[in-house]
């Protein structure tokens, strides 16, 4: 290793392990920002990454789109942003700011959109470059390991919060990473909270109601009375039409994720009377700029498990098992 080279886990090719490698260190270009990071959290979109379930990403890939580090060099046109700077990077790495969707505020659904950690190299390593646009300050009060995890599971689930609408009985379906900030958000504005694990996933359930959870019981139970909206943050379809018999009548069932399996047939009468079923694709800066104005107030705490950067195959293997209660963060 060398002052101009730094090591990464690269992924050559899907359902192949992450391998460490040396590379030169990128040079920002216009309007990009070198970030030296210091913490990068492993999301369930990664997983989606490296199992091949997201078919297309830029190959050879640093994954990782959780990232929190220090500004180390700009390039022309990098915005507001200083030579040692704490930002984080999130999910969308990219937008063209032209098209409709982009002048609305709604850049989550640029078709020219590209994402960190898929069409992005990303935060699996010791420096990354990051568009200016896409960094966000953190908010003082969080060290860079509680701060990963908030630039997905934390944007993600508060824009699906947001989609939610006023629920004051709210379902979170798979209780990870996501779930646990905004299990904290929500009964911070007041909301009764019930949450849904695997079956038989007692330490999800007692992490659930440590965290205030109202009730909490497998995803085959139905809540001890309806519920005004849900959350769907685990990967399985089944889960829709679950949700769709726990909630009321104008109620709305929120797809969190950016991959799920297939959804079920169901008969109509579990969606009827206005019930509502959305998904959620990626996220806007408006949520990031919301967002972490918002987590030093409520105050969110997130239960980071860390690990060293070479460990990221072990992290993976550790979500994929479902082994973590809060979120796995790698730490360069």
């Amino acid at each position: 290793m060398t002052d101009t080279t730094m090591r990464a886990m690269l992924m050559h090719a899907a359902h192949q392990p992450l391998q460490l490698t040396a590379m030169a260190i990128p040079s920002p270009g216009p309007g990009q920002v070198l970030i030296h990071v210091h913490a990068c959290a492993v999301c369930r979109t990664d997983l989606h990454v490296v199992d091949g379930e997201l078919t297309h990403p830029k190959l050879p890939l640093i994954p990782g789109h959780e990232i929190v580090g220090t500004i180390e060099a700009l390039g022309t046109d990098a915005g507001q942003f200083r030579i040692g700077d704490r930002v984080g990077v999130p999910w969308l790495g990219f937008c063209c700011g032209v098209c409709d969707f982009c002048r609305a505020g709604r850049e989550n659904l640029c078709e020219q959109a590209r994402f960190t950690g898929y069409e992005i190299d990303g935060g699996y390593a010791e420096y990354t470059v990051a568009d200016h646009r896409f960094c966000f300050p953190i908010p003082d009060g969080f060290d860079d390991r509680h701060a990963a995890p908030l630039l997905c599971a934390g944007l993600i689930g508060y824009r699906s919060l947001r989609m939610a609408g006023d629920a004051r009985r709210l379902g979170l379906y798979g209780f990870g990473a996501a779930a646990h900030i905004i299990a904290q958000v929500a009964r911070w504005q007041g909301r009764r909270v019930f949450a849904f694990t695997s079956p038989g996933d007692i330490d999800a359930q007692n992490f659930a109601r440590e965290l205030g959870a109202a009730w909490a019981g497998g995803s085959d139970q139905a809540p001890p009375e309806l519920l005004d909206a849900a959350i769907i943050f685990a990967p399985v379809g089944p889960l829709v039409p679950a949700a769709l018999r726990a909630t009321e009548r104008g109620s709305t069932v929120v797809c969190a994720g950016i991959h799920m399996s297939a959804i079920p047939t169901f008969p109509y009468d579990i969606l009827w009377g206005e019930r509502v079923v959305r998904s959620v694709a990626n996220l806007t800066r408006r949520d990031g700029e919301e967002f972490l104005a918002l987590a030093p107030k409520v105050p969110i705490q997130t239960r980071p498990q860390a690990y060293a950067l070479e460990q990221a195959n072990q992290a993976l293997n550790d979500l994929r098992a479902g082994k973590l209660q809060g979120a796995a963060v790698l730490m360069p």
